[in-house]
Formats: C-alpha cells, structure tokens, sequence
C-alpha cells in the first residue's frame, strides 16, 4: 500500500485558508477542496487563533 507524498504548504497558503474559514466557508469544505487532513486544518486554525500568524519556514513555533 503506497502513502501520499507529504505536501509543504507555505505560511501564505495557510492565511488563505484561514481567511476562508473565518468568511464561514465550512471546514469541510475547504478540506475536502483542497485536499487537506482534517489535523492540518486544525492545526492552523489553532496557530491562528493563538498567535494570529504561521512561522515562516526555518522558524520554530517556539
């Protein structure tokens, strides 16, 4: 059984789905458009909530 390759998403990508959850676009629809786990989705939306930002790449979340 092969597994899908693991996909990066940039910290721009990650504001423009918070944006659409925040305008009320249903989580599952913004999962399921595209093509997100539900815990990625739930780990920016907690990011979010608590820092308002995402780490840019090379930066902890410490």
């Amino acid at each position: 059984m092969s597994r899908k390759a693991r996909r990066t998403f940039t910290p721009k990508f990650k504001e423009q789905m918070m944006q659409l959850y925040q305008n009320g676009k249903p989580r599952k629809d913004i999962i399921e458009e595209y093509e997100l786990t539900p815990s990625s989705l739930d780990k920016w939306i907690h990011q979010s909530q608590n820092s308002g930002s995402f780490p840019r790449e090379g930066q902890s979340n410490q």
